[in-house]
């Protein structure tokens, strides 16, 4: 059964707190769009270059048209500034916030599609739909993004070896081109377009309304086991020789210690998970399956001192985690098992005013093992201090010419900024991937130049093509994109 909802953006119904059965524009109201100022500060979520940039903040589709229309020069469009990096702002531009475009207009529910416009979040969808019996279909590490952002970035999460990113789970998607035209863009219909604007950072056009699939679940629940591995050669031997695949757990991530030295570089915790059946709950969990309890979340209200973070606390922070992660089973909620940084509000401040770099990394498998490790040896020998340091394993790519994942196995680092220290090692970080055959995640990345992407992306000039055929004057256009160059 199919079923269509209208409402105006910012003013929904009551409905949105406790979800009926009619499933409604159901997500929790937003603010109204408040006058803004010309000028705004932004920042990727780094926080290691705040920007300038004019702002415009359309509250319907018909005042993003007339913003695009009226725009002095170039800019980009924003959702709820999760990139890491410069990837959603514009020095000398305009920065286009679309997080009041946040309508659900349809959904059905035997083939699980919701349409929705672009800035409506992923916890959004979680609160209308999990009561239903549906999730996501991928989801990164926090909720807090917006299906456009999802999009442009093609976000991956914890299952991307067994189904893949966030694009590929896309139906399709209005898009809203430089020259005020709006093109609907799916597989089958305008396929180039569709797949360079997945994974394409918001340069082909901004995103009106997008169709996705999400997937139909028993519980909000997750099964979980813990393994521990004690170097990087072990944990290696996991993922690429005794692949984790789909047949074996749904979801997969490595807590690794890159502060580890010796015998123990690379000691990793690995969570393997998999959606819990009804029976598979706690007694009291199962009169409520899709309830679980909401956790009250915490803040970090200012900015951590620049000497909190060192070597020192981090290696201390690294040896109790690794010694609380006991292997065995367990039934974790979705909260706690894909977004435990998002129980605190402000996560970022920790790493002070001087804001931190995150560094993601993929390999193929055939030099991870090699790569990796050169990663990991540089990371120690600095004493750069990343207590949040992921590894997972990717699966095939799809066809975008820019999406960051193929088959292979990535490693994300967070690194406070130390200035040119830090900028210094990431170059150094940088030489050693492209030696290995790797690639940087744009989404996440601050520092690359163009020549190192362009090495990285081998399929950079079948986009540029397309975006000159979409975008001639460069009317969308990001920091990132000129630092990286991409544009045409």
């Amino acid at each position: 059964m199919s079923e269509r909802v209208q409402s105006e953006p910012n003013s929904l119904p009551e409905a949105a707190a406790k979800p009926s059965a009619t499933p409604a524009a159901t997500h929790p109201a937003k603010p109204s769009a408040q006058p803004t100022a010309p000028q705004a500060a932004f920042d990727g979520w780094g926080g290691i270059a705040p920007t300038s940039c004019a702002i415009a903040a359309p509250s319907s589709q018909a005042a993003l048209a007339q913003a695009l229309a009226g725009l002095p020069g170039h800019g980009i469009a924003r959702g709820l500034g999760r990139s890491y990096g410069d990837a959603a702002v514009d020095a000398g531009g305009t920065v286009v916030q679309q997080q009041y475009l946040n309508r659900i207009l349809g959904f059905d529910a035997e083939t699980g599609e919701v349409t929705c416009e672009a800035g409506v979040s992923l916890a959004d969808l979680i609160q209308v739909f999990l009561p239903r019996g549906f999730f996501l279909p991928t989801t990164p590490g926090t909720k807090f993004v917006t299906v456009g952002g999802a999009i442009a970035a093609d976000v991956h999460g914890k299952n991307h070896h067994a189904d893949g990113s966030f694009g590929v789970h896309v139906r399709e998607f209005a898009l809203l081109l430089a020259d005020g035209t709006v093109v609907n863009c799916s597989p089958l219909a305008e396929a180039e377009l569709f797949w360079a604007t997945i994974g394409g950072m918001g340069l082909t056009g901004i995103i009106l309304t997008a169709c996705i699939r999400l997937i139909r679940v028993e519980s909000g629940y997750f099964t979980t086991t813990i393994e521990r591995y004690e170097n990087i050669d072990a944990i290696l031997a996991r993922l690429l020789t005794d692949k984790v695949n789909a047949a074996q757990h749904r979801y997969s991530v490595g807590w690794i210690d890159c502060l580890a030295t010796g015998a123990s570089l690379g000691r990793t915790a690995l969570m393997l998970g998999d959606h819990a059946p009804v029976q598979a709950l706690p007694t009291a969990a199962q009169r409520a399956p899709f309830a679980p309890p909401i956790r009250r979340q915490k803040s970090i209200p200012f900015q951590a001192p620049g000497w909190a973070l060192n070597r020192w606390t981090v290696r201390a922070f690294n040896q109790v985690y690794w010694w609380s992660q006991r292997p065995g089973e367990r039934v974790v909620d979705y909260d706690r098992w894909f977004y435990p940084l998002d129980a605190v509000a402000g996560w970022n401040r920790m790493y002070g005013r001087r804001g931190f770099v995150q560094y993601q990394v993929l390999f193929p498998d055939a030099t991870a093992a090699a790569g990796l490790r050169a990663v990991l040896e540089r990371i120690s020998a600095a004493g750069a201090a990343s207590f949040l340091a992921v590894i997972k394993r990717s699966g095939p790519a799809n066809p975008s010419p820019l999406s960051f994942l193929y088959e292979g196995v990535t490693l994300a680092l967070d690194l406070p900024n130390t200035g040119q220290p830090l900028r210094a090692i990431c170059h150094e970080l940088d030489r050693l991937t492209l030696a290995h055959g790797g690639r940087l995640y744009l989404a996440k990345d601050a520092l690359m130049d163009a020549r190192t992407f362009a090495a990285m992306y081998p399929r950079r000039d079948e986009f540029l093509a397309i975006k000159r055929r979409v975008d001639p004057h460069n009317r969308f256009q990001s920091s990132l994109a000129r630092r990286v160059g991409l544009l045409g």
